[in-house]
């Protein structure tokens, strides 16, 4: 009998479950064979589905973003949607604190990050258009200013641990909607 096969999309997201637990214990520099164990696959497996180091980042950079923009088509009712994506990033770079770490460090006027920043804009622009509106929030925020305010929630990688990084981007997006906030 002959044990069939994961499909290449169940396997993809194996690697990219284990590449991202693996990242937020160990560091973006974490030998690869530990992606490979922690997601029960061959070697071969991950180089059949990313080559080298940078395409697991740039894959595990679009699912994030992917989240946030699926995040916010299903927040584009609710009032609140802004504060939500807010929360919901500060989380992200919490948990995820060595990969924010790599995202800091790449040249500013990379082409993928750059298209990555304008789709994070997009994704808060008109959540943030509607909390102006409303009177939730006291004005539009720039796209500058949204990366500043990203910038201030990465303040949160100086946390040790998990826990601290999550206790520090909280009170980082309390004093951040203190200020935007009506």
């Amino acid at each position: 009998m002959c044990s069939k096969r994961p499909p290449a999309e169940e396997r993809r997201t194996q690697l990219l479950d284990a590449a991202d637990a693996v990242f937020a214990e160990y560091g973006v520099t974490a030998p690869l064979d530990m992606i490979v164990e922690r997601a029960q696959v061959g070697r071969a497996t991950l180089y059949r589905q990313f080559p080298d180091r940078r395409a697991i980042t740039l894959a595990l950079l679009e699912r994030s973003l992917n989240k946030t923009l699926a995040a916010a088509h299903a927040l584009r009712d609710d009032e609140q949607a802004f504060f939500k994506l807010l929360e919901m990033v500060a989380d992200r770079i919490a948990i995820s604190a060595p990969m924010v770490d790599y995202w800091r460090a790449v040249d500013r006027g990379d082409e993928i990050l750059a298209n990555a920043r304008q789709q994070l804009w997009h994704a808060f622009e008109e959540p943030m258009q509607r909390a102006v509106a409303s009177g939730l929030c006291k004005h539009m925020l720039s796209q500058k200013d949204l990366g500043l305010v990203l910038g201030m929630l990465g303040g949160s990688l100086r946390g040790e641990t998990a826990q601290q990084r999550k206790a520090l981007a909280r009170r980082a997006l309390q004093i951040i909607l203190e200020g935007i906030k009506a």
